[in-house]
């Protein structure tokens, strides 16, 4: 028979489109031919909104088994009023790390408490707190070999820790943002037996934040998918996509978006004869900008997408946090070149540990020119395009990705 594990994360399924559900995802599904794979999640679908939109209870995806539990967000006081009661702790933990000290004070002071009951009170108001699900951790963990809880921001990777750290390998996803400075953090990173990191910058970042709370750690990461693309004059037709264009995968939102709209606006008037448009593939989650230059898709199938990036120009993330990027993975292993965010510490790795076949952006004037000097050179593409794909399958093959995930499993699953 073989050992169980669990994956535990916030949301999950086919359909539902998220850096972090996805990265669990893959590899779950490569872990199913040794061991008896099972996924934690909510009932939720909509990460803004919340709600139990999805039926509880458990079903198969490619042989994973999925246990949804349903979410009971707390009434009262809305998570937003409880996080500004809590906001001191942060804001201390913030500013030790801006001057450098962060990391020295865990020596002293390993584990904060300070307001743990008001950062405690503010979590369970998050649309993916369920009690059940805690619930079902604590009552069959002892079932279990190892649990793989996915994403620090989110209540559930809280409680995963501190119901069954001595067996969690953690996967926190983190990157620069408030939420990865709640002191209540370092309760859970304190009893976790093993946190792997996505990239280099991401375990720097963590080492700062947590300190001595942080125990054994490395680098795990994680790979893309090899995807057949769909037709692609049936996918141009279908979404009426211009013959030339600027790529945006990902979440609409302006949290992820941030400048870029704005960026790719300032360009067209300063370049109004580049026939280059701004394609927005995924969720639509914000406002939308009306203009003639940018087209919005919506959510794609998984094989449309590998068409529409195939038959983009350059590909662009302009988000500040990040703990990997799946898209500029999959961009390079296709071939495409990458303009990013420089204000993002895991991007800019990427940056200049590719070759540059990913370049980075500071200010709009940088953005402007950098563009520029993608959108006009096809043979600048085409050398960047072959240094991200050497890249991607240096660093991010499979066989590398499961050798460390597996080592992990057997050296936790033994303590």
């Amino acid at each position: 028979m073989k050992e169980k594990i669990a994956f535990v994360v916030v949301r999950y399924g086919k359909d539902i489109n998220g850096g972090a559900e996805y990265h669990c995802r893959m590899l779950a599904e490569r872990l199913v031919d040794d061991y008896d794979v099972e996924v934690l999640t909510t009932c939720v679908k909509d990460y803004v909104k919340g709600g139990n939109d999805i039926a509880e209870g458990t079903e198969v995806i490619n042989r994973v088994l999925v246990r949804r539990f349903k979410v009971e967000p707390i009434p009262g006081k809305s998570e937003r009023e409880l996080q500004k009661r809590a906001k001191p702790v942060r804001r201390l933990r913030m500013f030790l790390y801006r001057i450098g000290c962060l990391r020295l004070v865990s020596y002293f002071v390993p584990v904060w408490r300070w307001q743990r009951d008001k950062e405690l009170e503010a979590m369970k108001r998050s649309v993916f707190h369920s009690p059940e699900l805690y619930r079902f951790i604590e009552e069959h963990k002892d079932l279990y070999k190892v649990f793989i809880p996915i994403t620090v921001d989110f209540i559930p990777f809280y409680y995963t820790a501190i119901l069954a750290g001595e067996k969690s390998i953690a996967i926190p996803t983190m990157h620069y943002a408030k939420v990865s400075f709640r002191g209540i953090l370092t309760e859970a990173f304190a009893k976790l037996a093993y946190v792997g990191f996505n990239t280099n910058a991401e375990q720097k970042l963590g080492e700062k934040i947590y300190g001595r709370a942080l125990k054994k750690h490395g680098i795990i990461s994680v790979g893309i998918e090899t995807i057949a693309p769909a037709d692609w004059e049936e996918t141009r037709i279908k979404y009426a996509l211009p013959d030339k264009y600027l790529l945006y995968v990902g979440r609409v939102d302006q949290a992820k978006l941030n400048d870029l709209m704005v960026y790719f606006s300032n360009y067209k008037k300063a370049y109004p004869e580049s026939k280059l448009k701004l394609v927005m593939v995924g969720g639509i989650f914000d406002k939308i900008v009306k203009s003639p230059d940018v087209l919005y898709t919506g959510f794609v199938s998984d094989k449309e997408k590998i068409a529409i990036i195939q038959h983009s120009c350059l590909v662009v993330n302009p988000s500040k946090y990040e703990s990997l990027s799946l898209i500029l993975l999959e961009a390079l292993s296709l071939g495409k070149p990458m303009l990013v965010n420089g204000r993002c510490a895991v991007l800019k790795e990427h940056c200049k540990k590719s070759g540059y076949a990913v370049d980075y952006y500071m200010n709009g004037n940088q953005f402007t020119a950098k563009l520029h000097e993608v959108d006009i050179s096809e043979k600048l593409r085409e050398e960047r395009g072959l240094l991200g794909k050497n890249y991607v399958e240096k660093n991010y093959n499979w066989a590398l990705i499961m050798g460390r995930l597996k080592k992990a499993i057997q050296e936790v699953g033994h303590l």
